[in-house]
């Protein structure tokens, strides 16, 4: 689903890095994905009214998102990091991206003044549209996790690719999962994950790819938000590894600030 092996990174952002800085970087951390589901299915309509495909001007999805509020979109920084409000547009209300939904444009991409482009930590951004989405039928908002939480089910949800290689699906993805505790996590990650991150795993072939990136993980119980797509090891998705995500529950405060900017 989103970037496995390595840190999540959108390719265009990476591609932009000086030589100095990625060679600062985890080797086992994929910086050239954008992660997608693998080894999940098609979702239901309606299931997840709070995912947005977040696509360029020309109509290409690039990453996923969780809608806040009517006017404010929780993502991933790596996906928006160097891009303009013009090339930043969301998708909300549908489960295909080639039919049904609503369009909107942005007006401010607010990323974490910490987000580092070479450790992917502070992984968090918010999406500001021109205008709102009409909240109600299949466009909802999401509820955020606000505890510590550790190992519990959960469900990922995304249009990332469904292979390594692949092409990006027309139809939305979910795929059951479970988080892991932090101890658990840093056994693979050791200090490249720290507890303002979260990690799920369900084992080898099913997972987060290029295009999951900025989408939510979701506590199967009650569907609030546990963590962002942000990166997964270098080498392929779903590998084998467990998956990284911004901790929700570690930037509350932030995003509280950023939706009242």
């Amino acid at each position: 689903m989103l970037k496995l092996a390595v840190l999540l990174a959108l390719v265009a952002f990476a591609a932009a890095l000086p030589a100095a800085v990625i060679h600062t970087v985890d080797p086992r951390i994929d910086l050239n994905g954008d992660w997608r589901v693998v080894g999940g299915s098609n979702a239901p309509g309606g299931a997840y009214p709070f995912i947005v495909s977040l696509r360029s001007s020309a109509g290409g999805h690039f990453c996923g998102g969780s809608i806040l509020n009517s006017v404010n979109i929780l993502t991933a920084a790596h996906c928006i990091i160097g891009r303009s409000t013009a090339n930043t547009n969301i998708l909300a209300g549908t489960n295909t991206l080639n039919s049904g939904g609503v369009v909107r444009g942005s007006s401010r991409l607010i990323i974490h003044a910490a987000y580092n482009p070479s450790t992917i930590a502070n992984d968090i951004a918010v999406v500001r549209l021109s205008s709102g989405v009409p909240i109600g039928g299949n466009i909802a908002q999401v509820g955020l996790n606000t505890a510590n939480t550790g190992a519990v089910a959960a469900i990922l949800i995304g249009w990332g690719r469904t292979a390594t290689n692949s092409g990006i699906p027309n139809n939305l993805q979910h795929l059951a999962t479970n988080t892991i505790t932090h101890a658990n996590c840093q056994s693979s990650w050791g200090n490249s994950v720290s507890t303002m991150q979260i990690c799920a795993f369900i084992g080898s072939g099913r997972g987060a790819c290029n295009g999951d990136s900025g989408g939510p993980l979701v506590q199967n119980s009650n569907r609030a938000q546990l963590g962002v797509v942000s990166f997964g090891r270098a080498g392929g998705c779903a590998i084998g590894w467990p998956d990284v995500y911004a901790r929700v529950s570690s930037y509350i405060a932030w995003i509280n600030s950023a939706v009242a900017s």
